[in-house]
Order: C-alpha cells, then structure tokens, then sequence
C-alpha cells in the first residue's frame, strides 16, 4: 500500500510580515536612539508643565515667542543664581563633611577589632596622581555632556513653548480623520497629567528642601543645605527617593552621636508621612493616581530602559495608561466584540 504524502503549508499574510518588521524597526530605533528619545520626551513634559504661564503672559499682550523664551531663561538664571550664592557654603559644607567623615573612619578603626582594621587597612595605598587622572577626565566629559544636555533641553522647551500649536497640527495630521477627535481628547487628559506631574514635583521637592534644610540647621547636622539639597533631587523620585536622601543625614548626623543618627529616622518618615497624605493629594489631585505597586514596576521598567531619566519619566507615562486604554483599548474591544457578535 503506497504512502500518502502529506505536505503542511505555512501561509503568513504579508500584513502580518510588515508588522513583524516594523516591531523589529522599532526596536532597533529604540536601541539607536532612546536617548533623544528621552530627551524629547522630558522636553515635551516640561514644556506641558510652563505652557499655563505663557498663556498668561500672552494673555497679557506678551508676544508667545518672549514669553516662552523669558520663563526659560528665568528659569535657567533662578538655578544658576542659587548655585552661585549657596557655592560658597556647599564649598565649606564639603571641606566640613570630608573632615568629619575622616574623623569618623578613624574612630570607628580605633574601637575597631584589630582583625578588621588590618583587613581593611590592607590594601590602604597612598593617592597617585596617575591613577587619579583617568577618573578627573571622564568627569570632567560626564560634567560637559550633562551640561549639553541640559542647554539641548533648554532650548528645546522654548521651541516646543514657541510652536506649540504648528506642531500639535502636524502631528494630528498624521491621524485618520475619524480617530481626530479622541485623539485630541486623548492630548488633553495626557496634558493634564503631565502639568500635574510638573507641578507637583516642584511643590513637593521645594517643601521637602525646606522641611529639611529648617530640622537640619536646628539640630546642628553638618552640611545642612548639602543634605536638604539631596533632598531635594531625591523626592523627585518616587517611593525610594525617601531611603536615598535619609541615609545621607544619618551618617552625617553621626558625627554628633548615634542618637543623633536615629533621630533623622522620624523627621524624615513624618515628611513622607506629610507629602504623601497632605500634600501630594493637593498638589496632584486625581491626575496621578497610582498605587505603590505600579510606581515601583514602572520606575523600574523606566530605569531599565532609560536609566535615571528613563525612571523619572515613567511615572507620568504609567499614569497616562488609564487614558489609553479607556479611549483607545477598550473601544477598540467593544467595537470588536461589537462585530463578532453580529
């Protein structure tokens, strides 16, 4: 009895291909050019965040393009004003910091067992001017580029501030004409939490500098503002900003005493306490509401592919999500539900 040849064919739409190669495309780009990307991206939110005071301004006969320019560049001189009159103590609080941190060291390697003090005064090799070079250079690049960044970004918001609304139409014009009008709702409700997210770091990193600058200097800390400076970038971080700026004023705060240091412990829980039930539900209202849970998997999803930036911005894209999803996902759902049933 002869075999019967049974042959399987594979049949894949060519619609079905394309998508496949465009998702690899996507990747690739994202890979080339994630970091513009994120810079984008975080100019397009800062400039979501200033856009209600150019209104202002240009409510008030301020041409846009001054407006725009004008708050930038206060902006800009506001943070290099403070930079140049706090230098002077950040300088002093740093000379003070490296001298108690050496006294520090020291103490604990003279109550120390004298097992690990050889352990760790083993490998104790005086400073070379050689070996101390390479690390200056790349800090000097990383301190060039960082400051690139940092005018690219600016100028960047007061273009996007300038040509707000040419560029908001171009980029609707690459939106069929029958999903025109969700996609504008969709801007609005992202516009709304992006100026949330803007706004409410400031206020809430602003309140916790001086929250920590005030305990600090009345508890005689060293390195006051340093500290409440850390505290500062470090609540603009959501969840694990907390651990990152308190263990900084422990350790400086144990230079006065251990009791000192476990002092910080409750000051900074009662600010965490504070923003997260006083003042963030003020300041942000209901445009960010996330739990615990999605903040953490999204700072990490964020930090992962973005790194710090990444992490920063992945809160306000996460809370943006629910809006996707309600315009978007779920008509797209019922619309295809809709359609099997018929």
């Amino acid at each position: 009895m002869a075999e019967v040849q049974r042959r399987t064919e594979i049949r894949v739409p060519w619609a079905t291909l394309l998508k496949i190669l465009a998702a690899f495309l996507l990747w690739y780009l994202w890979f080339a050019l994630w970091q513009i990307v994120t810079l984008v991206v975080l100019a397009i939110i800062v400039a979501v965040g200033l856009a209600p005071a150019v209104e202002w301004l240009e409510a008030h006969r301020w041409p846009r393009w001054l407006a725009s320019a004008s708050i930038v560049v206060v902006l800009v001189a506001a943070l290099a004003g403070f930079l140049v009159l706090t230098g002077t103590q950040l300088t002093e609080e740093a000379d003070n910091l490296r001298q108690r941190v050496g006294d520090l060291e020291r103490e604990i390697l003279r109550n120390a067992p004298q097992p690990i003090v050889d352990l760790v005064t083993e490998g104790d090799i005086k400073p070379d001017a050689s070996r101390i070079a390479p690390y200056a250079m790349r800090f000097g690049r990383a301190l060039l580029g960082a400051l690139a960044v940092f005018v690219l970004a600016a100028v960047l918001v007061v273009y996007l501030l300038i040509e707000a609304g040419p560029t908001y139409t171009w980029v609707r014009n690459f939106v069929p004409a029958k999903h025109r009008a969700r996609f504008d709702e969709t801007s609005a409700e992202a516009c709304d939490v992006a100026r949330g997210f803007v706004i409410g770091n400031l206020v809430t990193s602003t309140c916790a500098g001086i929250y920590f600058y005030i305990w600090l200097t009345i508890l005689g800390v060293p390195a006051s503002l340093l500290l409440a400076i850390l505290a500062f970038i470090f609540d603009f971080i959501p969840v694990l900003g907390f651990y990152l700026s308190v263990l900084p004023a422990m350790i400086m705060a144990a230079t006065i005493s251990p009791r000192m240091a476990l002092a910080m412990i409750p000051i900074y829980l009662s600010y965490d306490f504070i923003e997260n039930y006083l003042i963030a539900p003020r300041v942000y209202g209901d445009r960010l509401r996330l739990t615990k849970v999605a903040v953490l998997v999204s700072f990490a999803v964020g930090a992962q592919l973005a790194g710090v930036v990444g992490a920063l911005l992945a809160l306000p894209l996460a809370a943006t999500f629910p809006v996707i999803d309600r315009l978007w996902l779920r008509r797209a759902r019922i619309s295809q539900r809709d359609t099997a049933e018929a």
